[in-house]
């Protein structure tokens, strides 16, 4: 368990060469079946896998009323009887239709399974809440039947074996271009999960969530730190329904994301549409422990349809200074907060970009500012980044900031982003111990090691160090500018140059030899 869970952590997965190759098969059959944007074959896996649970979910109430001798269901997934076409439901389970031939298995899902999902918004479920305007567009009975061929042959009953497959399924989505943007790479949503350290009792928040990923990782990491989780009865009805909560305003997003945590062995959680910026957050401030986000950075939003409550913490149209406006607002008291940022927000120059970091500094507990290199998100953006740590306190207590400069994150910073060191090397959790020349390549295990001691040992390092702590009263004489060039000090190594006169004396001299060479040259010549 613990070995699967660090080859989740380093970003790689444990599917065998076999199911990668599948999958790789499968998706080569999506783009010549005509299913060419990577998104909608994500979503017409996700319905399947979804029906597959429903049948397993369904497989689950008949043995128990077997078991307890009992004359009908409990609580029936599949309503008994037919469909308003004549069709029984139980053609509509998984395990029936499965086993029909390809052109009848496609007409069934199309008529029959489709329309039956999308009356499923009744139930309090939030998988079955997203499916009410599903759409089957899988073109053809011979890819149906081989989609359906390929879920049904991975052990889907192993959760390490299930997040895995859809993780590289979404990975899919990161060399898709246009598409990039909804992920974040995983060794950097494991970076920020492993620097706030999320607690059993936490409840946590990505208002931008996209395909889960923040969400997906700190149930790993809880799984992992906090198995106690899983035992206590009070604990697990909290991480199951009361633990994980994510917006978006992407429909698709949101069932791509709510399938993520469900094979991630996340029962409910909260994961519902949601326009961040735009609506006020009643109901929803001061309501959470820990934020994790990687927020959509360009653009900018009118007064009118941006929420009012964010303006009162800062005038602007700017969606990456709104982003930090909300995560305060979400918030409680004592929260905390591990997000990215484009770098304009840390030294921008306009009112409200000093206004929201003088508020970072003053009102809040601003912690940590660790700078990443600009080829992070490449290939589908080139923009550099920082991390942000704070926790909400209103009421101060910034002492020193503590600054990481990153150099490199176990990967290529071009386009190719090809890993530069053993998979048991890469992430911020390797499994092997990494050397001096490793840590060149591999920043993240040392920024945990010394974010531990940013209370300690890191506050006597020299400005020109890797990391370095940064006074509140230095921060303020800044204009509470946060990039980190403002405060690092570089080491100019001191050159002797020898004297002009003496190189044009130089010059001279060899000005002269080429003269004489080229009149003894001439006088060969004749």
């Amino acid at each position: 368990m613990v070995s699967a869970l660090y080859e989740f952590n380093n970003g790689t997965n444990m599917l065998t060469g076999e199911n990668r190759s599948r999958i790789d098969a499968l998706w080569n059959a999506f783009w010549t079946g005509g299913i060419s944007n990577p998104l909608e074959v994500i979503e017409q896996i996700t319905y399947l896998l979804f029906l597959k649970r429903l049948d397993d979910l369904h497989t689950l109430e008949e043995n128990k009323a077997a078991r307890l001798k009992l004359k009908q269901l409990e609580r029936r997934v599949f309503p008994a009887g037919n469909d308003h076409k004549g069709r029984p439901y139980e053609d509509c389970r998984w395990s029936r239709f499965k086993h029909f031939e390809a052109k009848e298995m496609f007409e069934v899902i199309n008529d029959h399974v489709f329309p039956f999902l999308r009356t499923l918004g009744g139930d309090d479920s939030t998988y079955a809440h997203h499916m009410k305007d599903a759409r089957f567009t899988i073109p053809t009975p011979a890819l149906l039947a081989k989609v359906v061929d390929m879920i049904d042959g991975v052990p889907m009953e192993d959760r390490d074996t299930k997040g895995d497959l859809y993780e590289y399924m979404l990975g899919k989505i990161a060399t898709a271009g246009q598409n990039g943007q909804f992920r974040t790479p995983r060794h950097i949503i494991q970076l920020m999960v492993e620097l706030t350290a999320p607690t059993a009792k936490d409840v946590i928040c990505d208002p931008a969530c996209g395909t889960a990923g923040f969400l997906v990782a700190a149930g790993e990491y809880l799984r992992m730190h906090h198995p106690e989780i899983l035992r206590d009865p009070k604990l697990k009805e909290h991480f199951h329904h009361q633990l994980f909560h994510g917006f978006d305003f992407d429909n698709t997003m949101l069932r791509i994301g709510s399938m993520n945590m469900l094979l991630h062995g996340v029962e409910n959680p909260d994961i519902r549409y949601r326009d961040s910026l735009a609506e006020d957050h009643a109901g929803e401030e001061e309501k959470y422990t820990l934020v994790l986000a990687n927020p959509p950075f360009a653009g900018s939003l009118d007064y009118e349809t941006c929420a009012k409550d964010l303006q009162q913490i800062v005038k602007t149209k700017k969606t990456e200074l709104l982003f930090v406006a909300l995560f305060l607002r979400l918030l409680k008291p004592g929260g905390r907060a591990a997000v990215i940022v484009p770098d304009g927000v840390l030294f921008g120059s306009s009112n409200a970009h000093k206004t929201l970091r003088q508020l970072l500094v003053e009102d809040q507990k601003l912690e940590g500012v660790i700078s990443l290199p600009g080829g992070v998100f490449k290939p589908y953006a080139g923009v550099t980044t920082a991390i942000l740590l704070f926790t909400k306190t209103n009421s101060g207590g910034t002492d020193q900031v503590w600054f990481y400069d990153v150099d490199a994150d176990g990967m290529s910073l071009d386009d190719k982003r090809t890993e530069l060191l053993p998979s048991e090397k890469l992430g911020p959790v390797p499994k092997a111990a990494l050397t001096v020349e490793d840590h060149a390549k591999n920043n993240l295990p040392d920024i945990l090691a010394r974010w531990a001691q940013r209370d300690r040992a890191e506050r006597k390092n020299p400005r020109t160090a890797q990391s370095f702590c940064v006074p509140k009263a230095d921060l303020a004489a800044q204009g509470y500018d946060l990039s980190l060039n403002r405060y690092k000090e570089v080491i100019h190594e001191e050159v002797a140059h020898r004297p002009p006169s003496e190189i044009l004396n130089v010059l001279d001299q060899l000005e002269a030899e080429i003269q004489q060479g080229l009149k003894e040259l001439g006088g060969m010549l004749k």
